[in-house]
């Protein structure tokens, strides 16, 4: 398992890229990928200059939970692009159900 580290105490930064993939720097700090059973995921070697590992959003990559570039290929659109969310801040309370 490659577990990437980095010994600043940087916040480790994700970037929501616009109608892509979740980007994880790993510039900025250290970060295990896990499965939904808490098995860790192989990072895979990362390119030459490379400095993020780049999360499926779209659904639709072969090599989830990484991105494989098929958004591009298919047109798709994140939902909410621009929402920003203050992580402090209670959850908003859901809208009531209709009938």
């Amino acid at each position: 398992m490659m577990i990437l580290t980095h010994t600043d105490s940087m916040p480790l930064v994700i970037k929501v890229r616009e109608n892509g993939p979740f980007a994880v720097d790993v510039t900025s700090g250290d970060f295990i990928l896990v499965d939904h059973n808490d098995q860790p995921i192989e990072i895979p070697p990362l390119k030459p200059g490379k400095t993020n590992v780049t999360l499926c959003r779209c659904g639709l990559s072969s090599k989830k939970p990484f991105c494989d570039s098929t958004h591009k290929k298919v047109g798709w659109v994140g939902a909410n692009e621009d929402q920003v969310v203050d992580a402090a801040a209670p959850p908003s309370p859901e809208p009531p159900r209709q009938g």
